[in-house]
């Protein structure tokens, strides 16, 4: 019977020791033949999972944002605006999450070393988590100053911070626009998106409601913004921050569907039952299957694995594909799918 993961071109010897809860034992000495290029991470089945570029993206936000931090702490001087001051080291922290994004996407693609055989992949989870979790302190922190000033309301400082505000909204409006078109495939994008539309919003808030209290004089109008505002980004932000974690704990990744995987395996042809399937997520980009599968027969199709991995990779969206077959129960010994003794 062969053990088989990704087709690729230089060899790799695996030693696995697995505790599992089954009633049967393993030898697991795998032959795999691999060819790995970690810019793209050829397959050998015309699979590539290279994260996209968005150096320029970042470059393009670090530089703006540290523009408006710029601005933000001349005119608040000029203004005798603490708010203003406090908002551009706000708006700081938002440089040092998107340098926190962009190095750990520089570090996704580091090739493989001897003792880190997948390169540092894994960084962009840590980035995302980071990312959000920040995100989310800085809304306490938001959220804490609004409800302050309802007990201790307190006049916004002029047109001044009107302004600046709306220059805030182009900033991180710009900013956020780049990271876009990444949102959905990588949560460390995604992580930076969220920060940057998080601040456009916070901004767009301020200006919103400097006009309404130019105009009525109401000082609670601000507030009450800042918090159904912090209110709108803490639930945007809450399913990545729940995502990052998942992923550090190796659970089944965000949209992957085990069962149908569970259940195409199981309902091939030649395969008798499916033990120890397990699918987590190597990056914010990149997820890995390990299964067992009993064979009917002791007769295996040569095209049967290239069959099965190229199937889930177009299904699933799976990267990396470890298969074990493993040869046909005998009946005494089989006295149940679950309790199968090869």
């Amino acid at each position: 019977i062969t053990n088989m993961r990704d087709d690729h071109d230089h060899d790799h010897d695996h030693d696995h020791d697995h505790d599992h809860d089954h009633d049967h034992d393993h030898d697991h000495d795998h032959d795999h033949d691999h060819d790995h290029d970690h810019e793209g991470h050829s397959h050998g089945l015309g699979h590539s999972h290279a994260p996209k570029d968005f150096n320029r993206a970042f470059a393009v936000g670090v530089l703006l944002n540290l523009t408006l931090v710029v601005l933000q702490v001349v005119f608040g001087l000029i203004s005798h605006s603490l708010a203003l001051v406090a908002d551009a080291g706000h708006n700081f922290t938002d440089v040092l999450g998107l340098l926190l994004a962009w190095w750990a996407a520089s570090l996704a693609k580091t090739a493989s070393t001897k003792h880190r055989t997948y390169g540092l992949r894994s960084a962009s989870i840590l980035a995302a988590f980071v990312n959000a979790t920040l995100l989310l302190i800085s809304m306490g922190a938001v959220a804490w100053e609004a409800i302050t000033r309802l007990n201790h309301p307190e006049a916004v400082n002029g047109v001044t911070v009107i302004w600046v505000a709306a220059a805030g909204i182009v900033v991180n409006g710009v900013s956020a626009w780049l990271f876009f078109s990444g949102r959905k495939g990588d949560m460390n994008i995604r992580g930076a998106f969220l920060h940057l539309a998080a601040d456009a919003g916070i901004s767009l808030g301020v200006v919103i409601a400097g006009i309404i209290i130019y105009f009525t004089g109401a000082m609670w109008i601000d507030p009450v913004v800042s918090l159904l505002l912090v209110a709108v980004i803490v639930y945007g932000t809450w399913d990545l921050f729940k995502d990052s974690i998942n992923m550090i704990l190796h659970a089944v990744p965000p949209g992957m569907d085990i069962a149908a995987v569970r259940n195409y395996l199981t309902k091939l042809p030649e395969v008798a039952t499916v033990h120890d399937l397990h699918i987590w997520s190597m990056s914010t980009t990149e997820s890995a299957l390990t299964a067992h599968l009993v064979m009917q027969t002791e007769t295996i199709n040569p095209n049967l694995l290239p069959g099965i991995i190229s199937n889930l990779r177009k299904a699933y969206k799976i990267d990396h594909i470890t298969i074990q077959l493993e040869p046909p129960c005998a009946k005494q010994t089989c006295p149940s799918a679950n309790n199968c003794q090869a």
